[in-house]
């Protein structure tokens, strides 16, 4: 992985349950993770080849090094307001399901270890996502972390159109 990521953080409650380490972005005003073993790098945005017919949240696609693999706009992906990419903004290279995807992010912040036990589970609504996308909300002392399940963030069906698509 690129060492995009600022900081490395630990927090660490009582408890030796085993640690999880997040790759944490923000979207908006809200900051999520994703285990980073789902992470395969974290890129600048470059330039996006629109694909007819795609899914409306389906920016399109890029040569990633030879290979060419679909680019997903988070925000729209989760009926959040667009913004402007700006300088912070990054494609983030993930794991769902068997196919590599890219996830257009706003910043990327810090790699994050968390215990745990510092995770609830999601509540029905949190933060205007449906929490079907969600593993849970870890507590951190200033702030809370959304941890998204990137594998019910494409629905399988989804990922068959992104696979048309490339």
């Amino acid at each position: 992985m690129h060492s995009a990521t600022r900081a490395e953080q630990t927090v660490e409650p009582t408890g030796m349950s085993e640690e999880q380490q997040l790759v944490v972005f923000q979207l908006g005003a809200e900051l999520y993770g994703v285990e980073i073993s789902r992470v395969h790098e974290i890129i600048r945005l470059q330039s996006i080849t629109r694909v007819p017919r795609a899914p409306a949240f389906v920016e399109g696609v890029i040569n990633l090094r030879g290979k060419v693999i679909p680019v997903v706009d988070l925000r729209r992906r989760f009926g959040l307001p667009t913004a402007d990419h700006t300088r912070a903004s990054r494609i983030v290279v993930v794991e769902i399901g068997d196919q590599v995807v890219g996830i257009i992010v706003d910043g990327v912040s810090e790699v994050l270890r968390v215990n745990p036990s510092i995770v609830e589970p999601p509540s029905p609504v949190v933060a205007g996502i449906d929490s079907e996308y969600l593993h849970g909300i870890a507590k951190l002392p200033e702030r809370l972390v959304i941890l998204l399940d990137l594998d019910r963030v494409l629905a399988r069906d989804e990922r068959r159109a992104l696979e048309v698509a490339t």
